[in-house]
């Protein structure tokens, strides 16, 4: 009986101090997105331009310290290779950023929840309500069609969601209508009258002739003047001289 006993509490001891050297549960990892982009695979351009932008840090660290959600549009690779040649190079850096960010929505959307959102949606890339950054959903069934005045395609895959960050793979790159606007021409200038220092420079040049022209007759007067003058000299003179 005593031996048995002993058996037990030696049991008993082995088994705390097993406990005790077990290690306990480390706490979940912070929230990547590009980790998320890499395990799922064919997101290869999109993590670039998450990274080149920097875009993946602002998502991580917004994810990470407030308690905010997000949702992501996520084009695979293909979705890429499909666009115009050269498109993705003539961008300038801030265009890429708010490429990136048309991508990107600032609330946590269930896929279930795309049937009743209101459009357009709102994006990180800028005011949708202008015009220049409209991002449009409909849904037909379990279907989320998106459109952005440029691109129409669909949702084709959940890829992650936790309840504060979804991410959605779409069928092409959502382009924004604002890199495609043609701007509006300048308006023509009015017809006005004419400057004021034009029309005395007008009126100075028009005085000057009137002036000239008046000194010149003023001349031709006393021309003739002492012509008349010097021929009544020359007659008093012949005068004089035949008495």
């Amino acid at each position: 009986m005593k031996l048995f006993v002993v058996a037990l509490f030696l049991q008993g001891l082995v088994q705390i101090m097993g406990q005790a050297q077990a290690p306990a549960p480390g706490p979940a990892g912070p929230t990547n997105v590009t980790a998320i982009l890499s395990k799922a695979g064919q997101f290869t351009m999109f993590i670039k331009l998450l990274e080149s932008t920097q875009e993946s840090d602002q998502i991580n660290n917004q994810l990470n310290n407030s308690n905010s959600g997000l949702t992501i549009f996520a084009p695979p690779d293909n979705a890429f290779s499909s666009l115009k040649s050269g498109l993705l190079n003539s961008l300038s850096d801030q265009q890429k950023v708010q490429l990136v960010q048309f991508h990107i929505l600032s609330d946590y959307v269930a896929q279930s929840e795309f049937q009743t959102a209101s459009n357009p949606l709102r994006t990180q890339a800028g005011n949708s309500n202008d015009g220049e950054y409209p991002l449009n959903v409909t849904t037909s069934g379990n279907q989320v069609n998106i459109t952005t005045g440029v691109v129409n395609t669909t949702v084709s895959n959940s890829i992650y969601s936790d309840g504060q960050l979804a991410v959605y793979q779409v069928d092409q790159v959502l382009l924004p209508l604002a890199f495609f606007r043609t701007p509006a021409p300048a308006p023509a200038p009015e017809a006005g009258k004419p400057k004021k220092g034009a029309k005395a420079a007008d009126t100075s040049d028009d005085n000057t002739d009137d002036s000239t022209d008046a000194s010149g007759a003023s001349e031709l007067v006393k021309f003739r003047l002492s012509k008349v003058v010097f021929a009544i000299s020359l007659v008093a003179a012949s005068i004089y001289t035949v008495l």
